[in-house]
This record gives structure tokens, sequence and C-alpha cells, in this order.
């Protein structure tokens, strides 16, 4: 008979594909200390940053063995096979009991690990054993506001995003907005929301690409635009690097609650940002709206036509062929803004209406004008 303090061993596959989640070992000590010394541990745990062997040592023969014990926390060590066909140590994971059926999944991997699958293998391993030996009812997930690494994690054990608590997690002396998440006893443990990656679509004279943390002057230099920012009212004024940066923040969002597809416009000669477009309020399988803006230097060059068809035709094409898969696509633009209605119009768009105080402008609400087309109307 087991002993309840007893730590399974369980298995995932087999062979060269197999991943094991079993007690910790003292020859675990050294992977442990390569891990917690790793740059993206540290960012985003709690680990000392003068972490030594004897502290890794101490995790492995005590600290662990010890929430068994007082059954505080289920910890597992992950180990999966490596490129040369021997088993080796590939990270933490635990439950941390918060009693009454609760508990809160922990998890961290070696950086040799990342970006095979592995933790989320050794995940489900966990959590299924946590609902069905455990009787656990709810799982709760934290992390630092940021760690999209976690979070992919989590989404696709299907935790449910649940908020964004600020100034929560404590961090070396500070408190850290956090994001949380649940997944209960029953839940399906796969996504249960879509997460849109950006894909690289080549045009002519341009690329679009995904956003990244270099384009933050270029966006600057945009948004400062006095012809950008006035027809498009809710940019702040001034703009700073800040809200650049803010505003990054908010379209990795977007993708992650699958609510939006946000590209940057770049020079393939270059690389420079010269444009943004995306496709935001996603409906999925139904619709989402077009919406763009160029940086003074993408102006003139018929630039606005090429990246809104392009962003069109990737939002009609199947998901299976990956594409967004819509059958409509929307957009609105100031009445008065002759431009913006001329790009949605040559790029295939008719429109159907006009509302009144429809868009906020830099002086205000204004009248748009309401533009379509669906997904049959750009079919040869």
């Amino acid at each position: 008979m087991r002993h309840p303090h007893d730590v399974p061993t369980l298995r995932d596959g087999s062979g060269p594909d197999q991943v094991t989640i079993r007690a910790h070992r003292a020859d675990d000590a050294p992977g442990s200390l390569e891990q917690c010394h790793d740059p993206l541990s540290r960012q985003w745990t709690t680990v000392p940053l003068e972490y030594t062997l004897d502290d890794a040592r101490r995790f492995v023969t005590q600290a662990m063995p010890g929430g068994w014990r007082d059954d505080t926390e289920w910890g597992f060590a992950v180990e999966a096979v490596d490129d040369t066909g021997m088993p080796r140590y590939a990270g933490t994971i635990s439950l941390r009991d918060e009693g009454q059926g609760r508990a809160e999944v922990a998890y961290g991997a070696h950086p040799w690990v990342r970006g095979r699958g592995v933790m989320e293998r050794a995940l489900r391993l966990l959590l299924t054993w946590g609902f069905e030996e455990r009787g656990l009812e709810t799982v709760i997930w934290w992390a630092n506001k940021g760690n999209w690494a976690s979070r992919k994690v989590a989404w696709r054990l299907g935790f449910a995003i649940e908020g964004a608590p600020r100034h929560w997690l404590p961090q070396r002396g500070r408190l850290l907005d956090s994001w949380v998440g649940t997944l209960l006893a029953g839940d399906p443990m796969h996504p249960t929301t879509r997460w849109y990656d950006v894909p690289r679509l080549p045009g002519d004279g341009l690329v679009l690409r995904r956003h990244t943390d270099a384009d933050v002057p270029r966006i600057v230099e945009a948004c400062r635009d006095p012809l950008t920012s006035g027809w498009i009212g809710a940019i702040p004024a001034p703009f700073d690097e800040g809200d650049a940066r803010s505003w990054l923040d908010s379209l990795a969002e977007r993708h992650a609650s699958g609510t939006a597809v946000s590209w940057a416009v770049a020079d393939p000669t270059t690389d420079a940002l010269i444009g943004s477009v995306d496709l935001f309020d996603v409906r999925a399988g139904r619709d989402a709206e077009i919406g763009y803006w160029l940086h003074p230097e993408g102006r003139g060059r018929g630039l606005a036509v090429q990246m809104c068809r392009l962003v069109l035709r990737h939002a009609f094409v199947g998901e299976e062929d990956g594409g967004l898969g819509l059958r409509r696509v929307r957009a609105v633009a100031a009445e008065g803004n002759a431009r913006s209605r001329s790009v949605l119009e040559r790029s295939g768009m008719q429109q159907q209406g006009r509302e009144r105080l429809l868009v906020l402008t830099r002086d205000g609400l204004v009248d748009g004008a309401v533009y379509d087309v669906l997904a049959e109307d750009l079919r040869p």
C-alpha cells in the first residue's frame, strides 16, 4: 500500500518522446542551479539572485520532500530525453495546497527544454493527478504581467484568464502587476479561446510583420504627426515612448485574447516601420474591423492600399490555410477624411452608410462613413 507522502512517478509517451514527472533527487541539484541562474527564471520568479549549489541541494532534498511530508506542496521534477537520448532534468512543477479542494499551480522550465512542449505535457500529468487523486475542484494560476511564455502554457491547458490585479505579486521588495486564471475539475484541458499569431505577409515594397520594441521610436514619430493624431483622437497627446510601449502591450493582449491581429508595416530592405495595420474586434468565423495608420515616410507611395489588401486577403483565407476564415470586414472613416476613404475604396471596400458623431478625432466627434467588404467580393 502506497504511503500518502510517497511521490508517484507519472509518464507521458515512451522512448525518446517520453516525459516523466517524479520525486526530486539529489542529482537534480546542478540542473536546478542552472535553471535558477537563467536570466528568464530570474526575471519572472522570486528565486534569490545569489542562489548557490547548496541552495539547490536544499531545494531538491529538503524543500520539495518537505512539501509532501506536511501536505502543503506536491512538487515533481520534470524529466525528458535530451538530444543525446539520455533522460535529463527539465524543470520543476508543483501544486500548492490551498485547502478546501483548491491549489495553486507553479512551474519553471530548465532553458534546454523550452519550446519543446515538455512543460505542457508534464503539467497535464500533474493537473490530471491533482483532480483525480487529490480531489481538487479549482486550480489557480498566477504570473507576473508580461510573462507571455507562462501565460501561453496556461492557455494551452485551458485556464480561463480571469483578470490582471495590479501591484499584487511580490518580487524582491516590489509588488508587480499580475495575471490570474483558473481551471476547474471537468474543464476541457485545451484552449477555449483563440490566440492569434502574426504571420509575415510580404508585399511589393513592404512587408507586414510583428511589432517589436525596436519600432518604438518610429511609433512615437508617427503618433506625434499632426495628420495621424488629428484623425485618430484616441492617441494621447503628447505621445511618448511610454505610450508606445503601452500600446504594444495592448496589441499583445489582444492577440492573446483572440480579439485582434496587428501588423507592423515595414520597409523590406531596412525593416524600418512605415505604418501599422490591424484587424480588431474579431468575431471568429464572422467579421472584424480594419484600421491603419502610416508613418509620414510611408505616405504617397501606394502602400496603404497594398497593406489593406494583404490584410483583407488574410482575413478571408480559411483557417485551415493559415488565415482567419472571416466572412466580412468592416471599416469606419471620418466623413471628411478623403484620403482614408479613398484607401478603403481602392482596397475593395464599399460604403454602406453614414453614421452621425461616430468617429473621435482630435477636435471631437464627427460623422463617419461606414464601409465593408465580403469574402466573395474579393474572390476572382
